[in-house]
């Protein structure tokens, strides 16, 4: 039997030694992009949330059409009319993206389903932007609804009821940054819950009543109110010769307040998901 020196043998310590270092780990997948992620996300929300959703968006919608009828009996027209119907439009986006978006992230953190989320290869801003997304999508059908009723109750013409593509969206995003950084930053569900009843509840004093009989105060606290902008874009088109200007310069001002509220949402989401 001829003798094998040790160090060619493959099973030997010294063959070992002279192979590559070996990868003491597996290397991970990559991780998904913003995009794809995102629009997983958001089907798969949508998905779960049709079936639950449809009767608080009817709340929704019902509870700004009464408000619009409430406000007929000392509201003639004019630019109060405007503000009562741009502001119930409004409420209806406020309704789901500041309450019940704030009641969603508040429960999934108090359950754990946080956990679920951080086990996958999606970036934060994806769940947030997808939930988000999905939520504000129901609002459109109420919102649009609210104001074809609002015009016709007040006789406010509808031919520039297509701005709602733009405030729908922009309005929405502010909100719901809002409402998805109440429920991840609240210690409890409850807290959530109470706080975006809050948010809803200043939208809808601050937003459907006119501006014009407000004290000063109440007047500042309205400016700073995401949804105003979206409320003043949409009023400003019942006008016989809108200015545009004003118009987009309203509807730019949702766009930038809602890059930082969903900034400041996916910061809470990362926040909330590493505890």
């Amino acid at each position: 039997m001829s003798f094998v020196p040790a160090e060619v043998l493959p099973g030997s310590a010294l063959a070992v030694q002279k192979t590559p270092a070996r990868r003491a780990t597996a290397e991970l997948g990559p991780r998904a992009r913003l995009w794809p992620a995102l629009v997983a996300v958001y089907r798969a929300q949508l998905s779960r949330a049709r079936v639950a959703r449809i009767p608080l968006l009817f709340v929704a919608t019902f509870q700004s059409v009464g408000i619009m009828i409430l406000m007929r009996g000392v509201v003639d027209g004019g630019g109060e009319a405007r503000a009562v119907v741009a502001g119930a439009s409004v409420l209806v986006v406020a309704f789901v993206a500041l309450n019940l978006l704030a009641q969603y992230f508040g429960q999934l953190r108090a359950s754990g389903g946080l956990d679920h989320y951080a086990t996958l290869p999606v970036p934060p801003a994806a769940v947030v932007l997808g939930a988000a997304g999905a939520y504000a999508s129901f609002t459109v059908p109420g919102t649009v609804v609210t104001a074809v009723f609002g015009c016709l109750l007040y006789g406010l013409p509808l031919t520039h009821l297509w701005v709602l593509v733009l405030v729908i969206p922009l309005a929405g995003a502010a909100l719901a940054g809002l409402g998805a950084a109440f429920g991840l930053l609240a210690p409890r569900p409850e807290l959530a819950t109470l706080l975006g009843q809050l948010g809803m509840s200043a939208a809808l004093l601050l937003g459907v009543l006119p501006a014009e009989r407000m004290p000063g105060v109440v007047r500042f606290a309205r400016d700073l109110l995401p949804s105003t902008y979206g409320v003043e874009a949409f009023a400003r088109t019942f006008g016989s010769d809108p200015d545009w200007a004003f118009v987009f310069g309203d509807l730019a001002v949702c766009a930038g307040v809602g890059v930082v509220s969903l900034a400041v949402a996916t910061w809470a989401y990362r926040r909330a998901a590493v505890r």
